[in-house]
């Protein structure tokens, strides 16, 4: 297949405590990537060198596949920005590390993006064509998280949490100079400030997704998780709405000093 060449299109992979599963799941992505008519870079930012997943990940012999890691835990929002901050492409993804969203969503995800000419592409749970294996517990909360995104920002993604998602270069460099977010309310503080900014073609896509964690592991910390949920949402809806603090114009170099 013939490559765009003129398009590069970079991939951000936060990972976390993935030291078992890191280089299967970069040579994964890899071996999607390389199926498609783009250049490609994976660029993955191992969240706090906690344990071996580094070492494991800068084992992987690519020279498309960059990692980059800090000595403390920062979260996954910081992780992203950081890798977003390192790439070049023309075309920026990232997708979480784990392999619950299969690589083989980038391609639909790419596809939308192309037809709709979009500024953002949002993997979706709830998009009729998206094949997902997900506990009963988690599909509430996330339906009424949903509803609660709606009605405080306006967005009409249905999915806005998913972690796999697609940006212009143009939105990533407008926006992420903006962003305060580290870790729980990420991805909404994105998508609603760049809907803020005029950024308005922001589309859902299928994905295929298998949920790997166990609903033991997941009731140990669901509640502190939904309340950090809430109070960095309603952080974002104050900074948003009551401070504008979004709408102060930024240094677009200052998101490469993350």
């Amino acid at each position: 297949m013939k490559k765009k060449k003129e398009q590069l299109i970079s991939v951000i992979i936060p990972a976390y405590k993935q030291e078992r599963t890191i280089q299967k799941n970069l040579h994964k992505v890899e071996e999607v990537l390389q199926k498609l008519p783009y250049d490609y870079e994976i660029i993955c930012v191992v969240d706090g060198k906690i344990d071996k997943t580094f070492k494991r990940a800068k084992g992987v012999k690519s020279p498309k596949i960059k990692v980059y890691s800090y000595e403390r835990n920062k979260g996954k929002g910081f992780a992203v920005r950081y890798g977003m901050a390192k790439s070049k492409g023309d075309i920026i993804a990232f997708m979480d590390a784990g392999m619950d969203f299969k690589p083989t969503s980038l391609p639909m995800l790419l596809a939308h993006f192309e037809w709709y000419k979009a500024d953002i592409i949002v993997g979706s749970k709830r998009h009729p064509a998206s094949k997902i294996d997900y506990p009963l517990q988690r599909r509430i909360l996330s339906q009424g998280y949903q509803l609660l995104v709606r009605f405080l920002f306006g967005v009409k993604v249905r999915d806005t949490q998913s972690g796999i998602k697609i940006f212009k270069r143009e939105v990533v460099e407008d926006v992420l100079p903006r962003l305060l977010v580290k870790q729980f309310a990420f991805d909404i503080e994105m998508l609603s400030v760049a809907r803020r900014l005029g950024y308005k073609r922001v589309y859902e896509a299928p994905i295929e997704m298998n949920w790997t964690w166990s609903d033991s592991v997941l009731s140990k910390s669901l509640w502190k998780t939904i309340q950090n949920m809430l109070i960095d949402t309603l952080a974002v809806f104050y900074r948003l709405k009551i401070l504008r603090y979004y709408d102060k114009k930024k240094n677009k170099e200052n998101y490469k000093q993350s």
